[in-house]
C-alpha cells in the first residue's frame, strides 16, 4: 500500500511540474508578445509575398452598367 501512495504522489508531482513549467513558458511568450513577433516577422512576410503576386483583374477599367452586373471569373 504504502509504495503506491509513494507512486501515485510521484506522479502528482511530475504533473504539477509540467503545468508550472507550461505556466511559465506560456507567460513568457504572452510578456514579450512572442506569439505577434513572430506572425509580424515570419508569417506575414510570407503570406504578402505569395498574395502580393497574384495576378488579378483591374475592376476599375472595367465598363459599368447599371443594369448589368459584372462577371466574376477567378482562375
Amino acid at each position: 500500500m504504502k509504495k503506491l501512495s509513494k507512486k501515485f504522489w510521484k506522479l502528482i508531482f511530475k504533473l504539477l511540474r509540467v503545468f508550472i513549467l507550461a505556466n511559465i513558458v506560456l507567460f513568457i511568450v504572452f510578456f514579450f508578445d512572442l506569439d505577434g513577433k513572430l506572425m509580424f516577422y515570419v508569417v506575414e512576410p510570407f503570406l504578402k509575398k505569395r498574395y502580393d503576386s497574384m495576378e488579378r483583374r483591374d475592376v476599375l477599367q472595367e465598363a459599368y452598367d447599371l443594369d448589368k452586373f459584372p462577371k466574376y471569373k477567378y482562375d
